[in-house]
């Protein structure tokens, strides 16, 4: 499996890419396998300030929904318009094409949990 060393991750499978004060967020590429084929991505908390931890939208795959946690506390600012009429492209390409949201991060947003790439290869044994 591919985890990018230039990205945090969190134990909730989520990625996190920080540019500044900007962070974009998608899933990791274990949670796409593990979810299976992508058929919806459902993010409706555009323009809100979301807390880290909370659910700020849910992913449906063939077999499942899961919820998608916030990796950290922000606004959030943009979401992929891609994935309304592309939600493939999260399987096809986690890391690029497929990423869901953009965080202004907030001055007190705590990011000490977020995991370095080693870390989460070594939380999903992989």
């Amino acid at each position: 499996m591919n985890f990018p060393a230039n990205l945090k991750y969190t134990k909730d499978h989520e990625w996190v890419k920080i540019e500044g004060s900007i962070a974009i967020v998608g899933i990791t590429d274990f949670a796409q396998k593990e979810l299976g084929d992508i058929v919806y991505v459902d993010i409706t908390s555009l323009g809100e300030t979301v807390n880290e931890g909370e659910v700020f939208g849910t992913i449906e795959a063939v077999k499942t929904v899961s919820d998608l946690f916030m990796p950290v506390k922000g606004k959030i600012v943009e979401t992929n318009p891609t994935l309304d009429a592309n939600p493939e492209s999260v399987n096809k390409d986690a890391y690029g094409a497929g990423w869901m949201i953009k965080i202004e991060i907030s001055a007190d947003a705590d990011m000490s949990h977020l995991l370095e790439a080693d870390a989460y290869s070594s939380l999903v044994g992989a």
